[in-house]
């Protein structure tokens, strides 16, 4: 029988299948070709085709014996590879801008974070001291022979993707910023292509990926910066809303004192368990902790010596940020029932002091029994998130075509 497919789509048929094995090796990890077939569906003929591609294309490679069970000779167990290929991930944050490459088997070949208070600074500075960064980064992996696929920026509040445009980031000061077009002058031409994403969903999928469980599917991750944002991940799918503005949870109103936030409105959580809202109840105002010009991590550093040696300033603001994180948990927790909640950012790195009362108030305030099932964790990936996701992102064009690889 004569096949009705055209020559357009078999390629295209195949660029999908290609994509369907790289992404199973990358979430369940090296299989055989036998479970490859199992895994996808696909016939096994079929998966030896498309595996030997990949390993010509260097995306893939065969490593040990594997036995799966079945009658006969094992096969080789094949793996995520892509060692001369990375998706770089940049960020800007009210305090520091960074840059991240990772390759497509997950190693990290560049990291780099640079202190600035970017609401001061003011937006040309701010990208100006990005770009050179971003071009540091681009110029060292190529010292080493691997190739980016693209470039992921990931900025705080409301960015229009599509193009490429910040509306409205209220701690950093800024509004209708055309920050990919700003930011690609300043690189020049022959730059991979620049894409836009807001810094928690980045940070989600960064999140997501990293925790390899095969049995959660919604999570959510909040932002420990500045300000306070969030990223949801609903049935293994990065929730965006009806306009692509889920996550704003850093502005619920929950701030019984009602303190004027950042974007003008007075009372909303971040203002409560925001970077600042602890910096503020744990030091004065002159206090070396305060200083934007100093790491971030240097700074959280000092709190956590200062409340493990017991300084009643500090333990307190500790349990209060801790109370109020966990308030506003519950709340989230009662409308999206997330299997795990994941506190990233500066709670990476104070996470421990503020763990168990977290979770002690999300039990108390959640409806559900044992808390609906919602585990409250502390990222490990820390200020890197972002970056992280936002270099999962520039990776997508690889799992989209692998044959059009970089």
């Amino acid at each position: 029988m004569k096949s009705d497919l055209r020559p357009s789509d078999r390629a295209s048929i195949r660029r999908d299948n290609l994509g369907v094995v790289l992404r199973l090796l990358r979430d369940a990890g090296p299989r055989s070709r036998v479970r490859i077939a199992a895994d996808t569906g696909l016939p096994k003929p079929t998966i030896t085709g498309l595996v030997g591609e990949l390993v010509a294309l260097g995306l893939a490679s065969e490593g040990t014996v594997e036995r799966d069970g079945s009658i006969g000779r094992p096969g080789l167990s094949v793996h995520l590879d892509g060692r001369d290929v990375c998706g770089v991930g940049a960020e800007i944050s009210a305090d520091y801008v960074g840059v991240l490459a990772m390759t497509l088997r997950g190693e990290t070949v560049f990291e780099q974070r640079l202190p600035v208070g970017v609401a001061a600074a003011g937006v040309g500075s701010v990208l100006d001291l990005l770009a050179g960064l971003i071009t540091r980064c681009l110029t060292e992996i190529a010292g080493t022979g691997v190739r980016p696929a693209g470039i992921t920026l990931a900025v705080p509040g409301v960015v229009d993707i599509a193009a490429g445009r910040v509306d409205y980031a209220a701690n950093l000061g800024w509004r209708d910023v055309e920050v990919l077009a700003e930011l690609g002058a300043r690189l020049g031409p022959g730059t991979p292509e620049l894409r836009l994403e807001n810094d928690a969903k980045l940070g989600a999928v960064a999140e997501y990926l990293a925790i390899k469980d095969a049995d959660l599917h919604d999570l959510l991750y909040i932002t420990g910066e500045t300000g306070i944002g969030g990223g949801i991940v609903s049935d293994g799918r990065l929730l965006r809303g009806a306009a692509g503005f889920a996550g704003e949870i850093g502005h619920m109103p929950l701030d019984p004192e009602r303190r004027e936030c950042a974007c003008g409105r007075r009372g909303c959580w971040e203002t409560m368990v925001g970077l600042s809202a602890l910096l503020r109840l744990a030091a004065a105002p002159g206090d070396p902790v305060h200083d934007p010009t100093v790491d971030v991590e240097q700074r959280l550093a000092e709190l956590r010596e200062r409340a493990l040696a017991g300084d009643e300033r500090t333990v307190a603001a500790f349990d209060r940020v801790a109370a109020d994180l966990g308030l506003g948990i519950g709340l989230l927790a009662d409308v999206l029932n997330p299997g795990a909640v994941v506190l990233g950012g500066y709670f990476t790195h104070v996470g421990e002091l503020m763990l168990e009362r977290v979770r002690s108030v999300v039990r108390e305030r959640v409806m559900a029994p044992d808390a609906g099932g919602c585990q409250v964790e502390v990222s490990r990936l820390g200020f890197s998130a972002p970056a992280l996701g936002g270099a999962h992102s520039a990776l997508e064009r690889v799992y989209q075509d692998p044959a059009g690889r970089p």
